[in-house]
């Protein structure tokens, strides 16, 4: 994932700016931004995200019929963040679209998508048993939002972690970081930290650093 240095994946606390389209923009940023998105072109060849973060990104808005990449996504869309337009556009772009959802009654609107639903909650265990299961997924790509990514951690489910931190700090208590969700009040609670293991880091241009983590158990 791509974050600022002090762990900030967007610049606000609403969705009216977006690092993906404000980073470009900004010197200083905007010189090794590409390697970044290099970097995650290496990634796994399935992707999970949620629909709110597609949206927030513009992915309702495309228009065109992009080209056909090897990626399978599973998006989680609870709350319908997905437009027809949206669907069709990663029904198109995506190997697979798998969409995660407890609406019994959810809309794919005759595109080729898998729906994949629970009752009332998101059981994440189940998922990513099934995704292997049923899939093939050994190894599934975490590209999710601050909210998601800590149910996560909470939940055992990130084996390694692989950040991109920009020369940037952003600040601000309400603004999403890499992990948010429920805090952690007492020590009954401590096993739901994430301590990491340093497996790489690595000095990059225009004063970017990638590191790399294992999740230790």
């Amino acid at each position: 994932m791509l974050s600022s240095v002090d762990g900030k994946i967007n610049f606000s606390a609403t969705d009216d700016l977006d690092i993906d389209e404000e980073f470009p923009k900004i010197d200083g940023i905007k010189e090794g931004l590409q390697q970044y998105y290099d970097i995650e072109q290496t990634t796994d060849l399935f992707s999970f995200i949620t629909a709110k973060t597609l949206a927030k990104i513009g992915i309702n808005d495309h228009n065109e019929t992009p080209p056909k990449t090897p990626v399978t996504f599973i998006v989680v869309d609870n709350a319908g963040h997905l437009t027809e337009n949206g669907i069709r556009y990663l029904a198109a772009w995506r190997e697979r679209l798998i969409i995660v959802t407890t609406d019994k009654e959810y809309k794919t609107y005759g595109y080729p998508v898998d729906v994949i639903s629970y009752q009332d909650k998101i059981d994440l265990h189940d998922l990513f048993k099934r995704l292997k299961q049923d899939y093939g997924a050994e190894n599934v790509t975490i590209q999710s939002g601050g909210m998601m990514n800590g149910l996560l951690l909470r939940e055992k489910l990130i084996d390694y972690v692989n950040l991109v931190f920009a020369p940037v700090l952003v600040g601000g208590k309400d603004v999403p970081t890499l992990i948010d969700g429920e805090s952690i009040r007492n020590e009954s609670e401590l096993n739901g930290l994430g301590i990491l293991e340093l497996l790489e880091c690595k000095v990059l241009e225009n004063s970017y650093i990638n590191v790399r983590y294992k999740v230790v158990r």
